[in-house]
């Protein structure tokens, strides 16, 4: 694996500029980054960015082999700034944000809403259960139907996310599952509710998901190209299809970091901020959701006696392959990281061990 150190130029909107000039925490970052990298303990990562205080402390690209969303491997890509990589489930998270700016728009319905009732071609699905079914069930993926994408592996067709993209109708594959728990009582990942979301955004604004999310989102914070994968009905991948460059992944961390600002502008409501990164259900033993983002208190520094030595609140994007995007408030920390390993089961180790043994082992 080579790597590729790129010189700080930011391309439209945030300039990331340099720490300064012997900076203890970038030299730290990077003297672990390297040797974690000579001890083969870092595989297939693609790129690496972080950011404190808005400053760039690293910015690091590689080769190695890559897929993209409905279309499978595209060989060896040597990265750079410039190119374009899938974001896989961090696009839930973007999704979120996308749902808030329509929300203030007035284009999408409120998260108490019934969420049947916003989809009025499929009035013949109605019954008690799917009655008692709100918006904010599928922003918290609380919506105790019968969805697997967990179990099984994404090149199975009996996936639930794989099962939707084959569909006839994806949107009606999702609300005519069976309602096997009660709404809002606990959490079940599904790609499915993102796509519900996605819809919605595009039933009320009158564009594309991409259109919207470009001229909304994207336009405004000065991202570079981006890209939404979609099927071959012609809808999009709402919950893994987004691909951009890493810098641009990095933005969106930015973004939350300001509380939805960005150059002056509210882009995204500060109070959806808020409801994105509130704890709404457990999604386990160590994590929180939100509105598509996960919630998690992360334990670093010194140990003082059986305690760590410091706890504060995580938000996280994550994607299979290996992407992350971690935001850390308390310390104004943004860790963006794009990789390959796709659907094996050690691809979180890297990322892991990036946020924990470099980064955040370097922080004082």
């Amino acid at each position: 694996m080579s790597s590729q150190i790129l010189p700080v130029a930011g391309q439209q909107g945030w300039d990331f500029a340099s720490a300064a000039d012997g900076d203890a925490f970038a030299a730290d970052v990077a003297r672990r980054l390297d040797q974690a990298l000579a001890e083969r303990r870092l595989w297939n990562i693609h790129g690496l960015i972080v950011l404190r205080d808005g400053r760039r402390v690293i910015e690091r690209y590689f080769d190695g082999p890559d897929r993209a969303r409905g279309v499978g491997d595209i060989g060896t890509v040597t990265f750079t700034a410039e190119t374009p990589h899938d974001l896989r489930s961090c696009s839930k998270s973007i999704v979120a944000l996308l749902y808030g700016i329509a929300l203030a728009q007035g284009k999408v319905p409120a998260p108490e809403a019934p969420l049947l009732a916003a989809f009025p071609e499929y009035a013949d699905l109605a019954s008690p259960e799917r009655a008692r079914l709100t918006v904010q069930h599928a922003l918290t993926m609380t919506m105790g139907t019968d969805w697997d994408e967990s179990s099984l592996p994404y090149g199975d067709p009996r996936n639930s996310e794989i099962a939707m993209d084959n569909a006839a109708d994806r949107y009606r594959y999702i609300l005519e599952r069976p309602v096997v728990d009660m709404p809002g009582a606990h959490w079940t990942y599904c790609g499915g509710a993102t796509a519900l979301l996605a819809r919605l955004i595009a039933k009320g604004s009158g564009k594309p998901l991409h259109d919207f999310a470009r001229e909304h989102l994207f336009d405004p914070l000065g991202l570079g190209p981006t890209q939404w994968a979609t099927g071959s009905d012609g809808e999009p991948f709402a919950a893994s299809g987004a691909r951009m460059a890493l810098r641009d992944f990095a933005r969106i961390g930015m973004l939350m970091l300001s509380g939805g600002r960005a150059d002056g502008r509210q882009i995204v409501p500060a109070d959806w901020i808020t409801r994105c990164t509130t704890p709404a259900v457990s999604a386990d033993e160590l994590r929180r959701y939100g509105y598509q983002w996960f919630l998690l208190d992360i334990g670093f520094g010194k140990p003082r006696g059986w305690a760590v030595g410091r706890l504060e609140r995580m938000w996280l994007a994550q994607g299979e392959g290996g992407q992350r995007l971690y935001i850390i408030p308390a310390l104004q920390l943004v860790i963006a990281v794009t990789a390959g390993n796709y659907e094996r089961d050690d691809q979180s180790l890297p990322p892991t061990r990036i946020l924990r043994e470099i980064v955040l082992a370097s922080v004082e």
